[in-house]
C-alpha cells in the first residue's frame, strides 16, 4: 500500500490551484507592499503601546533596545546588516539620553517618535519583497540546474546533462497528505510549519510548494541566510520575510509577529520553521517557539471579531518533516549543540559554510544516491484538532466542531491573551506528536542509532563527553551482534507504524544485510570523516562518533532503546 503510494505521488503531476501569479495572494500582498508596510507598522505601535501603556515603561523598553542593537553591532555583525546600522543607533541612544531633561509631554512625545522610527525600520527590514518576474527566473533555474545534474549522474554520460530522463521527483519524494494540502488552500489559507534541519530546507520546501501545483507561500528564513550570496538571491526572488534571531527586544518582536499576523489574515499562505532554527542535536524538535505559531491563533481570532455573524476563512495547520541521510552543517550543529549541553567539558571547533561550500555540496548530492523525502501531516486547525478533507475542525470521536466557538466568551467573540496563550500551547504540543508521527525512518536513521546505542551499552559507565572522547580504536562492534540488534529495532519499528506512531521508507523492507549495507553507506555520506563504515573484517565502525551522535539522535523520543 505505502509502494503504491510512494509511485502514485511521485509519478503524479498536480496542476496549479489557482491559474496564474496575479490571482496568489503573495502577489496582491506585494502589489500594495507599501501600504502593507504601513499597516503592519501602525498595528505594531499600537499593539506595543498596549503592553507599555505607562511612558516610563516605554523608554525603558527604548532604552534596552537601543543598548542590544549596539553590542549587536559590536560584537555578531553581519554582512546583509544595513549599513547604517551604527549611525541609526547612535542617534537613537543620544535622544533617549536627552529625554531626561525634557518634561513629561515632551519626552511622552519624543519617544513616541522614536518607536514609529524604530517600527518602521523593522517592518521596512522584515518586509518580503516578492516579484513575479524573478520569481519565475529563480523556479526555472532551480529546476533546470538541478534536473541536469540529476541526469548527468544517474546516466553517467556526458549528453545526459542536457537530458530530461530524470526528474526532480525520483530524488525528492513527497509523501502523506498532498490532497488534502491542495484542496485546504483552495478552502482557507495554509500555515506550513516543517521541521527544522538545514539551510537547504527553505529551497526545498519552495519547491514543494511549487510542486503541488500550490501558489507561493510567504516563509519567514533566517536572516543569516541572506549573508550566503545565492541563498540571498534565491530568497529575495521568492518573497521570503526576513526573520533576526539576533533580535530579542519588544519592539522587533512586536513588529515581527505583527507582519506575520496581517499576512495571514489578508490570506496569504505562509510558512515558518517552529523550532525557530536548525535543529542542533539531531533531535526532531519537541519545543517549539511560541511566538510566530500564535499569529495564525490571533488572525483567525482577528477574522471572526471582524465577521461576527458570517463565515470566514479558516486558518489550516499543516505539519510537515524533512527527511535527510544527510545534512551539511552536521558537524557545526552538534559541536554547538554539545557546546552548550556540557559547557566547560567540551570545546568545539568552528566550522562555517559559505556560497561555494554550498554549491560543492548541491554538485554531490545531485550526483550521488542520497535521496530527500517530504511528509505532509494532516491538516490541523488553529486549536490543533484534526480538520477532514472538507475543512471541518473534528474533535477526539471525530465530531464536526466550530472553532468560533473556542473564542467566545459571554456569547460574544473576544481577545483574551491569557486563553490563546494556552491555545498555543495546545497547538504546539500536537504539531510535536504530529512531526513524530508522521516522520519518515530511514535506513540510514536506523544503522546511526543501533550503533551508537550499542557503544554506549558496551561503556555504561561513561558519560555522554567521555564516550566522544574514546579513541577509534576502541570503538567496533561484530557484524552479526549488530545485525540482530538491527533486525530487532527495525521490527519494532514495523509495530509502531502499525499503531500509526512512525511511518518508514518501503527501501527499509527487505534483506537485512541489504538493508543495513544501504544505510550504512547513506548515513553522513558527503562527510570527510565518515560516521559510520564496514572495516576489512567486515565489522562496523566509525571515524566521527560526534556526528554519528547527530544523526542518532533522530529516532529518540521512540523508546527504541529498548530493543538494543
Amino acid at each position: 500500500m505505502e509502494i503504491l503510494e510512494e509511485k502514485k505521488n511521485k509519478n503524479r503531476r498536480y496542476k496549479p490551484i489557482l491559474d496564474g501569479i496575479p490571482d496568489w495572494p503573495v502577489y496582491q500582498l506585494s502589489k500594495n507592499r507599501k501600504e502593507f508596510i504601513e499597516e503592519v507598522a501602525a498595528k505594531s505601535v499600537e499593539r506595543i503601546k498596549e503592553l507599555r501603556p505607562n511612558i516610563k515603561q516605554l523608554i525603558t523598553d527604548l532604552e534596552a533596545t537601543a543598548y542590544r542593537e549596539q553590542n549587536r553591532i559590536k560584537r555578531n555583525r553581519w554582512r546583509v546588516d544595513p549599513k547604517d546600522d551604527q549611525r541609526f543607533w547612535a542617534k537613537v541612544k543620544n535622544e533617549l539620553v536627552e529625554l531626561s531633561g525634557k518634561n513629561n509631554d515632551e519626552a511622552e512625545s519624543i519617544a513616541n517618535e522614536i518607536l514609529q522610527r524604530i517600527v518602521q525600520r523593522y517592518a521596512n527590514e522584515i518586509a518580503g519583497n516578492f516579484k513575479p518576474n524573478s520569481y519565475r527566473v529563480t523556479r526555472e533555474l532551480i529546476k533546470f540546474w538541478f534536473q541536469r545534474l540529476l541526469n548527468g549522474a544517474r546516466v553517467k554520460k556526458f549528453g545526459a546533462f542536457f537530458r530530461n530522463q530524470y526528474t526532480l521527483r525520483d530524488k525528492i519524494q513527497i509523501v502523506g497528505k498532498v490532497k488534502m494540502l491542495r484542496t485546504l488552500a483552495k478552502q482557507g489559507t495554509v500555515v506550513m510549519v516543517p521541521t527544522h534541519f538545514s539551510n537547504l530546507d527553505s529551497i526545498l520546501i519552495g519547491w514543494v510548494i511549487h510542486s503541488c501545483g500550490l501558489p507561493a507561500f510567504i516563509y519567514g528564513a533566517g536572516l543569516n541566510l541572506f549573508n550566503i550570496k545565492i541563498f540571498a538571491y534565491f530568497m529575495n526572488s521568492l518573497g521570503a520575510y526576513k526573520v533576526d534571531r539576533r533580535k530579542k527586544n519588544l519592539p522587533y518582536l512586536e513588529t515581527l509577529k505583527m507582519y506575520s499576523n496581517l499576512a495571514i489574515q489578508k490570506g496569504a499562505h505562509s510558512l515558518f520553521f517552529p523550532g525557530g532554527t536548525r535543529s542542533r542535536s539531531g533531535l526532531i524538535e519537541k519545543q517549539l517557539k511560541l511566538g510566530l505559531l500564535s499569529t495564525a491563533i490571533e488572525a483567525q481570532r482577528n477574522l471572526y471579531l471582524e465577521n461576527p455573524e458570517e463565515p470566514v476563512r479558516k486558518i489550516f495547520i499543516v505539519p510537515v518533516t524533512l527527511n535527510y541521510n544527510f545534512v551539511l552543517e552536521a558537524p557545526d550543529l552538534i559541536e554547538d549543540y554539545l557546546h552548550v549541553k556540557g559547557q566547560d567539558k567540551y570545546f568545539p571547533e568552528q566550522d562555517k559554510y559559505g556560497s561555494v561550500q554550498l554549491l560543492r555540496f548541491l554538485f554531490k548530492f545531485f550526483t550521488k544516491g542520497s535521496n530527500i523525502s517530504v511528509s505532509i501531516g494532516t491538516g490541523l486547525d488553529v486549536l490543533g484538532n484534526y480538520v477532514d478533507d472538507a475543512g471541518n475542525s473534528l474533535d477526539n470521536q471525530g465530531r464536526i466542531i466550530d472553532t468560533r466557538d473556542y473564542f467566545v466568551s459571554n456569547s460574544h467573540i473576544t481577545d483574551d491573551k491569557q486563553r490563546e496563550d494556552e491555545y498555543t500551547r495546545m497547538l504546539s504540543n500536537r504539531i510535536v506528536k504530529e512531526y513524530h508521527r508522521i516522520n519518515r525512518v530511514f535506513a540510514s536513521h536506523v544503522a546511526a542509532f543501533v550503533a551508537f546505542e550499542m557503544w554506549q551499552k558496551k561503556f555504561p559507565m561513561l558519560d555522554l563527553f567521555s564516550l566522544l572522547r574514546l579513541p577509534e580504536e576502541d570503538l567496533e562492534i561484530d557484524y552479526s551482534e549488530f545485525r540482530e540488534t538491527f533486525k530487532r529495532v527495525r521490527k519494532r519499528i514495523y509495530e509502531l507504524k502499525a499503531e500509526g506512531k512512525v511511518r518508514h521508507a518501503t527501501h527499509l523492507k527487505g534483506k537485512a544485510d541489504a538493508v543495513i549495507k544501504l544505510g550504512i553507506e547513506n548515513v553522513g555520506i558527503f562527510h570527510l570523516k565518515r560516521p559510520l563504515l564496514i572495516n576489512k573484517k567486515g565489522n562496523i565502525i566509525t571515524r566521527d562518533l560526534t556526528v554519528l551522535y547527530y544523526y542518532h539522535n533522530r529516532l529518540v523520543g521512540y523508546d527504541l532503546e529498548h530493543c538494543i
